[in-house]
C-alpha cells in the first residue's frame, strides 16, 4: 500500500513540473492576430525573448547604418561606428581588386597605381601615421591621370594661348551632349537651353555650370585640387595643356580656384559669370 501511495505522489509530482512548465512558457509567448484580407486569422503564438533580441539588434545595425549614412568620408576612407557610438572616417582596410586595366591611374608622383582607391587609400594611412604607410611622400598623393604613366609633352605658348577658346567650347559641348541624354539636373538643363537660344550666354553658363559640379563636399564657393579631379584627370593624357591650364586658373596660388578665378581663366568677363550654385542646389533637392 505504501508503495501505491509513492506511485500516487511521484505522478502528481510530474503533472505539476509539467503544468508549471506549459505556464512559464506562456507567460514567455504572446498571441498575434493577423489580418488578411479584412478577415482575422488564428492567433499565431511569438516568443516575446527572441523578438525582443531580434529587434534590438536589428536597431543596432540599422542605427550604425543611419549614422554613417549622414557621414560623408574622403576618398581612401569608409565610415565606421567607434565604441562610443560616433560615426568616423577612418582608412580602408582594403579595396575592390581591380583587374580591368583601365582603373589604373598615374600619380603625382608619376607612378601607376591599379586604381584610385589604393592610391587614395595609402595617402590615408600615411596622413594618420599607420604602420601601413610605405612612404611619407604620399601624404599629398593624388591622382594626375587615368591610365599608366606616361611622358606628357610640354604645352606650347601658342597652344595655351588657344587653350581656353577650346576649353570653353568643350564644356558647351559636354553640357548639350548630358542635355541630349537626359542626364542634367532641371536647373542645369534650363541653363543649357538658354544657352542654346542665346549664344552670348553659351560659354558662361557652360562655365557655371562645371564649376557648380566641380564644387562637391564641401558647398563652399571654391574648387580645390582634389576637386577638379573629374575635369583634369580624364583629359591629360589627351590634352597636355590642362595641367598649367588649371594651374594658372589659381591666380593668388591658393590651392583653391573661385567662381571669379574660373571665368577669368576661361577668359569671361565677370558680368557674365553669375553665381547660380545656390539656385541649382535648391531646384535639385525639391
Amino acid at each position: 500500500m505504501q508503495f501505491k501511495w509513492l506511485i500516487v505522489l511521484a505522478v502528481a509530482a510530474c503533472l505539476l513540473l509539467t503544468v508549471e512548465a506549459h505556464e512559464k512558457k506562456r507567460k514567455l509567448t504572446k498571441k498575434v492576430k493577423k489580418i488578411v484580407d479584412g478577415k482575422e486569422e488564428q492567433p499565431v503564438e511569438q516568443l516575446d525573448i527572441q523578438d525582443a533580441i531580434d529587434v534590438l539588434l536589428d536597431d543596432e545595425v540599422a542605427l550604425k547604418d543611419n549614422l554613417c549614412a549622414k557621414k560623408h568620408c574622403g576618398a581612401g576612407k569608409e565610415c565606421r561606428v567607434n565604441e562610443n557610438g560616433v560615426a568616423e572616417c577612418v582608412c580602408m582596410d582594403h579595396c575592390p581588386e581591380e583587374k580591368d586595366p583601365r582603373r589604373m591611374i598615374c600619380s603625382n608622383q608619376n607612378e601607376t597605381w591599379n586604381s584610385d582607391c589604393e592610391l587614395y587609400r595609402m595617402r590615408c594611412l600615411c596622413k594618420s601615421g599607420s604602420a601601413g604607410c610605405v612612404d611619407p611622400k604620399y601624404d599629398h598623393a593624388h591622382v594626375e591621370y587615368f591610365g599608366t604613366c606616361r611622358e606628357v609633352p610640354q604645352c606650347t605658348p601658342d597652344e595655351m594661348a588657344d587653350f581656353p577658346r577650346r576649353m570653353r567650347d568643350w564644356l558647351f559641348n559636354v553640357m548639350r551632349d548630358l542635355a541630349d541624354r537626359h542626364d542634367l539636373s532641371p536647373h542645369f538643363l534650363k541653363l543649357e537651353r538658354e544657352a542654346e537660344k542665346d549664344n552670348s550666354r553659351r560659354w558662361a553658363n557652360a562655365a557655371i555650370w562645371k564649376f557648380c559640379d566641380l564644387d562637391g563636399h564641401p558647398h563652399d564657393r571654391k574648387v580645390s585640387r582634389h576637386e577638379l579631379f573629374p575635369i583634369r584627370a580624364p583629359l591629360l593624357a589627351l590634352e597636355h595643356c590642362i595641367q598649367p591650364f588649371l594651374d594658372g586658373c589659381d591666380a593668388d596660388n591658393d590651392h583653391f580656384i573661385t567662381l571669379q578665378e574660373w571665368g577669368k581663366c576661361l577668359e569671361l568677363t565677370e558680368e557674365e559669370i553669375e553665381d547660380k550654385c545656390d539656385d541649382v542646389r535648391d531646384e535639385n533637392s525639391l
